[in-house]
Protein backbone atom coordinates (compact mmCIF):
# COMPACT_ATOMS: atom_id res chain seq x y z
CA UNK A 1 0.00 0.00 0.00
CA UNK A 2 1.26 3.32 -0.79
CA UNK A 3 2.28 5.96 1.69
CA UNK A 4 1.93 9.58 1.26
CA UNK A 5 4.88 11.42 3.25
CA UNK A 6 3.66 14.29 4.07
CA UNK A 7 6.65 16.80 3.96
CA UNK A 8 4.78 20.00 5.45
CA UNK A 9 3.02 18.14 8.61
CA UNK A 10 6.80 16.90 9.41
CA UNK A 11 8.27 20.06 9.05
CA UNK A 12 6.32 21.71 11.44
CA UNK A 13 7.15 19.55 13.57
CA UNK A 14 10.61 19.84 13.56
CA UNK A 15 9.92 23.41 13.95
CA UNK A 16 8.63 23.03 17.36
CA UNK A 17 11.07 21.20 18.28
CA UNK A 18 14.13 23.32 17.26
CA UNK A 19 11.67 26.16 18.63
CA UNK A 20 11.54 24.60 22.08
CA UNK A 21 15.67 24.06 22.24
CA UNK A 22 16.19 27.29 20.80
CA UNK A 23 13.52 28.45 24.01
CA UNK A 24 15.70 26.23 26.48
CA UNK A 25 18.89 27.68 25.32
CA UNK A 26 18.17 30.89 26.23
CA UNK A 27 16.59 30.67 29.53
CA UNK A 28 20.47 28.83 30.16
CA UNK A 29 21.84 32.31 28.97
CA UNK A 30 23.05 31.50 25.78
CA UNK A 31 22.66 33.43 22.35
CA UNK A 32 20.22 31.70 19.91
CA UNK A 33 22.12 30.63 16.94
CA UNK A 34 22.78 32.84 13.95
CA UNK A 35 22.48 32.23 10.32
CA UNK A 36 23.88 34.32 7.66
CA UNK A 37 23.47 34.18 3.70
CA UNK A 38 25.18 35.78 0.89
CA UNK A 39 22.89 36.59 -1.80
CA UNK A 40 24.84 37.40 -5.09
CA UNK A 41 22.80 39.01 -8.05
CA UNK A 42 19.20 39.33 -8.76
CA UNK A 43 18.02 35.69 -9.23
CA UNK A 44 14.66 34.84 -8.88
CA UNK A 45 14.77 31.82 -7.02
CA UNK A 46 17.64 32.27 -5.13
CA UNK A 47 16.25 35.46 -3.38
CA UNK A 48 13.07 33.10 -2.81
CA UNK A 49 15.25 30.50 -1.59
CA UNK A 50 16.64 32.87 1.49
CA UNK A 51 14.21 34.80 2.11
CA UNK A 52 12.33 31.27 2.76
CA UNK A 53 15.45 30.36 5.19
CA UNK A 54 15.00 33.99 6.64
CA UNK A 55 11.28 33.28 7.61
CA UNK A 56 12.44 29.64 8.76
CA UNK A 57 15.07 31.29 11.13
CA UNK A 58 12.13 33.82 12.92
CA UNK A 59 10.09 30.97 13.08
CA UNK A 60 12.11 28.71 15.41
CA UNK A 61 13.98 31.91 17.10
CA UNK A 62 17.22 31.82 15.10
CA UNK A 63 19.12 35.21 14.29
CA UNK A 64 19.38 35.84 10.77
CA UNK A 65 21.14 37.82 8.52
CA UNK A 66 21.19 38.81 4.55
CA UNK A 67 24.31 39.88 2.98
CA UNK A 68 23.23 41.26 -0.42
CA UNK A 69 26.08 42.20 -3.10
CA UNK A 70 24.97 43.32 -6.71
CA UNK A 71 25.99 40.85 -9.90
CA UNK A 72 28.93 43.14 -10.51
CA UNK A 73 30.93 42.46 -7.11
CA UNK A 74 34.35 40.74 -7.79
CA UNK A 75 35.32 37.29 -6.78
CA UNK A 76 37.68 39.17 -4.32
CA UNK A 77 35.07 41.02 -2.67
CA UNK A 78 32.61 37.66 -2.29
CA UNK A 79 36.16 35.82 -1.00
CA UNK A 80 37.05 38.59 1.75
CA UNK A 81 33.44 38.39 2.98
CA UNK A 82 33.68 34.52 3.74
CA UNK A 83 36.88 35.42 5.63
CA UNK A 84 35.04 37.56 7.76
CA UNK A 85 32.07 35.37 8.24
CA UNK A 86 34.45 32.41 9.10
CA UNK A 87 36.28 34.41 11.61
CA UNK A 88 33.31 35.90 12.85
CA UNK A 89 32.54 34.38 16.56
CA UNK A 90 28.87 35.62 16.17
CA UNK A 91 28.05 33.78 13.43
CA UNK A 92 27.10 29.87 13.53
CA UNK A 93 26.74 28.94 10.11
CA UNK A 94 25.82 30.77 7.13
CA UNK A 95 25.76 29.86 3.38
CA UNK A 96 26.64 31.44 -0.26
CA UNK A 97 23.49 30.97 -2.68
CA UNK A 98 24.02 29.43 -5.76
CA UNK A 99 24.37 30.18 -8.46
CA UNK A 100 27.33 33.02 -8.75
CA UNK A 101 27.90 34.93 -11.55
CA UNK A 102 29.87 33.91 -14.00
CA UNK A 103 33.77 35.73 -13.36
CA UNK A 104 32.78 34.19 -9.85
CA UNK A 105 34.68 30.83 -9.34
CA UNK A 106 32.36 28.74 -7.15
CA UNK A 107 34.92 26.22 -6.02
CA UNK A 108 37.30 28.76 -4.61
CA UNK A 109 34.33 30.30 -3.08
CA UNK A 110 33.12 26.96 -1.05
CA UNK A 111 36.90 25.90 -0.85
CA UNK A 112 37.81 29.38 1.26
CA UNK A 113 34.48 28.08 3.62
CA UNK A 114 35.09 26.75 7.28
CA UNK A 115 33.62 23.50 6.98
CA UNK A 116 32.04 24.24 10.99
CA UNK A 117 29.93 27.07 9.29
CA UNK A 118 29.14 25.37 6.14
CA UNK A 119 25.24 24.90 6.65
CA UNK A 120 24.53 23.54 2.76
CA UNK A 121 27.21 20.89 3.40
CA UNK A 122 29.10 21.95 0.15
CA UNK A 123 32.71 21.96 1.35
CA UNK A 124 35.04 18.99 0.21
CA UNK A 125 36.16 17.99 3.38
CA UNK A 126 32.04 17.90 4.84
CA UNK A 127 30.98 16.22 1.28
CA UNK A 128 33.84 13.42 1.88
CA UNK A 129 32.63 12.82 5.72
CA UNK A 130 28.57 11.79 3.93
CA UNK A 131 29.02 7.65 4.32
CA UNK A 132 30.56 8.46 7.74
CA UNK A 133 28.86 7.13 10.71
CA UNK A 134 30.36 10.26 12.40
CA UNK A 135 29.32 12.83 9.77
CA UNK A 136 29.82 16.69 10.00
CA UNK A 137 27.10 19.06 8.21
CA UNK A 138 24.94 17.66 5.23
CA UNK A 139 23.26 19.47 2.14
CA UNK A 140 19.65 20.28 3.42
CA UNK A 141 17.39 18.11 1.09
CA UNK A 142 18.99 14.64 1.11
CA UNK A 143 19.21 15.40 4.77
CA UNK A 144 15.73 16.44 5.12
CA UNK A 145 15.06 13.31 2.93
CA UNK A 146 15.99 10.85 5.30
CA UNK A 147 14.73 12.50 8.30
CA UNK A 148 11.24 12.16 6.82
CA UNK A 149 12.10 8.49 5.99
CA UNK A 150 13.08 8.32 9.70
CA UNK A 151 9.89 9.54 10.90
CA UNK A 152 7.76 7.72 8.90
CA UNK A 153 9.54 4.96 10.20
CA UNK A 154 10.56 3.13 6.57
CA UNK A 155 13.12 1.24 6.52
CA UNK A 156 15.73 1.05 3.53
CA UNK A 157 18.10 -1.80 4.60
CA UNK A 158 18.36 -4.47 2.06
CA UNK A 159 16.25 -2.82 -0.02
CA UNK A 160 16.39 -1.14 -3.74
CA UNK A 161 16.28 2.65 -4.12
CA UNK A 162 16.60 4.58 -7.21
CA UNK A 163 17.83 8.13 -7.46
CA UNK A 164 17.14 10.22 -10.39
CA UNK A 165 19.86 12.87 -10.43
CA UNK A 166 23.33 12.92 -9.87
CA UNK A 167 24.11 17.07 -8.80
CA UNK A 168 26.38 17.32 -5.77
CA UNK A 169 23.62 19.52 -3.73
CA UNK A 170 21.02 16.34 -3.78
CA UNK A 171 21.40 13.27 -6.14
CA UNK A 172 24.88 12.13 -5.59
CA UNK A 173 24.73 12.87 -1.68
CA UNK A 174 21.51 11.07 -1.69
CA UNK A 175 22.71 8.16 -3.02
CA UNK A 176 25.73 8.00 -0.89
CA UNK A 177 23.14 8.61 2.55
CA UNK A 178 21.19 5.93 0.92
CA UNK A 179 24.12 2.88 0.21
CA UNK A 180 26.41 4.53 3.16
CA UNK A 181 24.15 4.83 7.10
CA UNK A 182 21.17 3.70 5.44
CA UNK A 183 22.18 0.12 3.87
CA UNK A 184 19.85 0.03 0.62
CA UNK A 185 21.42 -1.21 -2.60
CA UNK A 186 21.21 2.48 -5.10
CA UNK A 187 20.71 2.81 -8.66
CA UNK A 188 22.13 6.28 -9.21
CA UNK A 189 20.29 7.48 -12.83
CA UNK A 190 20.50 10.90 -14.83
CA UNK A 191 20.38 12.15 -17.90
CA UNK A 192 22.53 9.78 -19.58
CA UNK A 193 20.73 6.70 -18.43
CA UNK A 194 18.85 4.78 -20.84
CA UNK A 195 15.59 3.05 -20.03
CA UNK A 196 14.80 5.07 -17.01
CA UNK A 197 11.23 3.95 -16.46
CA UNK A 198 12.54 0.27 -16.22
CA UNK A 199 15.15 1.58 -13.37
CA UNK A 200 12.34 3.18 -11.41
CA UNK A 201 9.88 0.58 -11.69
CA UNK A 202 12.60 -2.06 -9.79
CA UNK A 203 12.67 0.34 -7.09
Amino acid sequence: MAIILDGRKISKEIEKEIKAEVLACSKDGHRPPHLVAVLVGEDGASKTYVTAKMKACDVVGFKSSMIRYDDTVTEEEVLNEVNRLNNDDGVDGYIVQLPLPEHISVEKIIDRIDTTKDVDGFTPANFGKIDQEHHSLLPATPMGIIELLNRYKIETKGKHCVVVGKSHIVGMPMSILLAGPGDATVTLCHIHTQNLEEHTQKA
